[in-house]
Protein backbone atom coordinates (compact mmCIF):
# COMPACT_ATOMS: atom_id res chain seq x y z
CA UNK A 1 0.00 0.00 0.00
CA UNK A 2 1.30 3.71 -0.65
CA UNK A 3 1.85 6.41 1.92
CA UNK A 4 -1.20 8.07 2.45
CA UNK A 5 -1.34 11.60 3.90
CA UNK A 6 -4.72 11.93 5.17
CA UNK A 7 -5.73 15.96 6.65
CA UNK A 8 -8.41 16.73 8.32
CA UNK A 9 -9.70 20.15 7.96
CA UNK A 10 -12.33 22.04 10.12
CA UNK A 11 -13.88 25.66 10.20
CA UNK A 12 -14.36 26.26 13.90
CA UNK A 13 -15.66 29.95 13.07
CA UNK A 14 -17.90 32.29 10.92
CA UNK A 15 -15.33 36.06 10.90
CA UNK A 16 -13.57 34.75 7.61
CA UNK A 17 -15.05 33.01 4.54
CA UNK A 18 -12.68 29.98 4.23
CA UNK A 19 -11.43 30.98 0.51
CA UNK A 20 -12.08 28.67 -2.31
CA UNK A 21 -9.16 26.44 -2.86
CA UNK A 22 -7.74 27.06 0.54
CA UNK A 23 -8.31 23.17 2.18
CA UNK A 24 -6.62 21.67 -1.15
CA UNK A 25 -3.44 24.57 -0.45
CA UNK A 26 -3.04 23.12 2.65
CA UNK A 27 -3.09 19.29 1.57
CA UNK A 28 -0.50 20.52 -1.06
CA UNK A 29 1.45 22.32 2.09
CA UNK A 30 1.59 19.12 3.99
CA UNK A 31 2.16 17.22 1.60
CA UNK A 32 4.92 18.83 0.27
CA UNK A 33 6.67 19.61 3.85
CA UNK A 34 6.73 15.54 4.18
CA UNK A 35 8.16 15.13 0.96
CA UNK A 36 10.73 17.57 1.76
CA UNK A 37 11.07 15.64 5.22
CA UNK A 38 11.63 12.46 3.60
CA UNK A 39 8.67 11.29 6.10
CA UNK A 40 8.02 7.19 5.94
CA UNK A 41 4.59 5.78 6.28
CA UNK A 42 1.06 7.51 6.03
CA UNK A 43 0.47 10.37 8.35
CA UNK A 44 -2.60 12.22 9.53
CA UNK A 45 -2.94 15.79 10.34
CA UNK A 46 -5.64 17.91 11.59
CA UNK A 47 -6.18 21.45 10.68
CA UNK A 48 -8.97 23.94 12.50
CA UNK A 49 -9.78 27.33 11.22
CA UNK A 50 -10.95 29.31 14.62
CA UNK A 51 -11.16 33.04 15.08
CA UNK A 52 -9.05 35.36 17.31
CA UNK A 53 -11.15 34.84 20.55
CA UNK A 54 -10.54 30.88 20.65
CA UNK A 55 -7.09 30.87 19.59
CA UNK A 56 -6.84 33.72 22.51
CA UNK A 57 -8.05 31.31 25.09
CA UNK A 58 -6.22 28.10 23.35
CA UNK A 59 -3.24 30.11 23.80
CA UNK A 60 -3.80 31.16 27.49
CA UNK A 61 -4.70 27.74 28.51
CA UNK A 62 -1.75 25.48 27.06
CA UNK A 63 0.87 27.95 26.49
CA UNK A 64 0.22 30.79 29.02
CA UNK A 65 0.50 33.17 26.90
CA UNK A 66 -2.53 35.95 27.31
CA UNK A 67 -3.19 37.18 23.74
CA UNK A 68 -4.35 36.18 20.15
CA UNK A 69 -1.82 34.61 17.45
CA UNK A 70 -1.98 33.41 14.18
CA UNK A 71 -1.20 29.75 14.69
CA UNK A 72 -0.69 26.68 17.39
CA UNK A 73 0.97 23.42 17.02
CA UNK A 74 0.05 20.41 18.95
CA UNK A 75 2.09 18.11 18.25
CA UNK A 76 1.27 14.17 19.22
CA UNK A 77 4.35 12.62 18.45
CA UNK A 78 7.77 12.37 20.27
CA UNK A 79 11.33 12.05 18.78
CA UNK A 80 9.41 11.05 15.54
CA UNK A 81 7.70 8.77 17.51
CA UNK A 82 3.76 8.92 16.84
CA UNK A 83 0.94 7.17 18.27
CA UNK A 84 -1.00 5.10 15.44
CA UNK A 85 -4.50 5.09 13.81
CA UNK A 86 -5.67 1.63 14.75
CA UNK A 87 -7.94 1.11 11.73
CA UNK A 88 -5.20 2.83 9.15
CA UNK A 89 -2.11 2.55 10.71
CA UNK A 90 -1.28 6.20 9.88
CA UNK A 91 1.17 8.38 12.32
CA UNK A 92 -1.05 10.79 14.28
CA UNK A 93 0.61 13.92 13.77
CA UNK A 94 -1.08 16.39 15.37
CA UNK A 95 -3.48 19.74 15.02
CA UNK A 96 -2.34 22.77 13.68
CA UNK A 97 -4.84 25.71 14.81
CA UNK A 98 -4.82 28.82 12.30
CA UNK A 99 -6.84 31.82 13.44
CA UNK A 100 -8.37 32.72 10.05
CA UNK A 101 -9.23 36.49 11.47
CA UNK A 102 -5.33 37.21 12.39
CA UNK A 103 -4.35 35.34 8.93
CA UNK A 104 -7.05 37.85 6.73
CA UNK A 105 -4.70 40.44 8.95
CA UNK A 106 -1.20 39.75 8.79
CA UNK A 107 -2.26 38.86 4.48
CA UNK A 108 -2.76 42.65 4.77
CA UNK A 109 0.08 43.95 6.85
CA UNK A 110 2.55 41.94 4.58
CA UNK A 111 1.24 42.85 1.51
CA UNK A 112 0.57 39.52 0.30
CA UNK A 113 -2.63 37.17 -0.32
CA UNK A 114 -4.84 35.41 2.16
CA UNK A 115 -3.99 32.31 0.73
CA UNK A 116 0.02 32.70 0.74
CA UNK A 117 0.02 33.56 4.52
CA UNK A 118 -2.29 30.56 5.39
CA UNK A 119 0.47 28.01 3.53
CA UNK A 120 3.08 30.13 5.53
CA UNK A 121 1.39 29.13 8.59
CA UNK A 122 0.34 25.35 7.63
CA UNK A 123 4.30 24.64 6.90
CA UNK A 124 5.36 26.38 9.59
CA UNK A 125 2.99 24.49 12.39
CA UNK A 126 3.89 21.24 10.61
CA UNK A 127 7.61 21.20 10.77
CA UNK A 128 7.01 21.97 14.54
CA UNK A 129 4.31 18.98 14.41
CA UNK A 130 7.37 17.20 12.81
CA UNK A 131 10.13 18.36 15.87
CA UNK A 132 11.46 21.39 14.76
CA UNK A 133 11.66 24.27 16.90
CA UNK A 134 12.42 28.26 16.33
CA UNK A 135 11.73 29.28 20.18
CA UNK A 136 15.59 29.47 20.92
CA UNK A 137 16.35 31.20 17.99
CA UNK A 138 19.57 30.79 16.67
CA UNK A 139 20.36 28.36 13.75
CA UNK A 140 17.35 26.02 14.67
CA UNK A 141 15.61 29.30 13.77
CA UNK A 142 17.19 30.00 10.48
CA UNK A 143 17.15 26.46 9.19
CA UNK A 144 13.14 26.00 10.11
CA UNK A 145 12.87 29.78 8.06
CA UNK A 146 14.59 27.80 4.96
CA UNK A 147 12.85 24.93 4.75
CA UNK A 148 9.65 26.98 5.02
CA UNK A 149 10.56 29.30 1.90
CA UNK A 150 11.85 26.37 0.67
CA UNK A 151 8.56 24.27 0.23
CA UNK A 152 6.53 27.70 -0.70
CA UNK A 153 8.73 28.40 -3.28
CA UNK A 154 7.74 24.92 -4.58
CA UNK A 155 4.64 25.84 -4.29
CA UNK A 156 4.37 28.98 -6.55
CA UNK A 157 3.98 31.00 -3.05
CA UNK A 158 7.50 32.81 -2.31
CA UNK A 159 7.50 35.68 -0.15
CA UNK A 160 7.78 38.98 -1.31
CA UNK A 161 9.71 41.07 1.18
CA UNK A 162 10.42 40.21 4.49
CA UNK A 163 8.30 39.33 7.07
CA UNK A 164 8.09 37.93 10.84
CA UNK A 165 6.03 35.87 12.88
CA UNK A 166 3.53 38.10 15.34
CA UNK A 167 5.44 37.55 18.93
CA UNK A 168 8.23 35.14 17.92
Amino acid sequence: MSDKIKVIISNNQKEVKVPTGVRMLIRRCCNAVLAQENFKGSAEISVSFVNNEQIHQLNKKHRNIDRETDVLSFPLGVDGEYDINPDTGAKLLGDIVISLEKAVSQAEEYGHSLNREVAFLTVHSLLHLLGYDHETGGLEAVHMREKEESVLTQLGLKRNGSYYLDGE
